[in-house]
């Protein structure tokens, strides 16, 4: 089992910035990528970005490509998401994930997830 705690969410003005962490306990051997999803009320949760466990490979949401940066922490089990130029359609809880598939982008693809953040952007 990996434990995945997330923090760092709030409310921002538009055009703002937010970073998100996210912090792995646990099996983090298991893990081979850790990615961040975001669910807006009456709204499917969605891809944001994805990560390597060396941070060499990254994928993101074509959303959010340009505004928004996945990193790794100094501690391998720590992954970053800055979050700039904010729209208010960022609004949304925003949840951190592992796999051990290479870059999976379908929340299916994730076993293991955090409680979420909420992110709130208002215009």
């Amino acid at each position: 089992q990996v434990q995945l705690v997330e923090s760092g969410g709030g409310l921002v003005q538009a055009g703002g910035s937010l970073r998100l962490s996210c912090a792995a306990s646990g099996r983090t051997f298991t893990m081979y990528t850790m990615g961040w999803f975001r669910q807006a009320p009456g709204k499917e949760r969605e891809f944001v970005a994805a990560i390597t466990w060396g941070g060499i490979s990254t994928v993101y949401a074509d959303s959010v490509k340009g505004r928004f940066t996945i990193s790794r922490g100094n501690v391998r089990s720590t992954v970053y998401l800055q979050m700039n130029s904010l729209k208010s359609e960022d609004t949304a809880v925003y949840y951190c994930a592992t796999t051990s598939v290479r870059l999976g982008v379908r929340s299916d693809d994730y076993d293991s997830w955090g409680q979420g953040t909420q992110v709130t952007v208002s215009s």
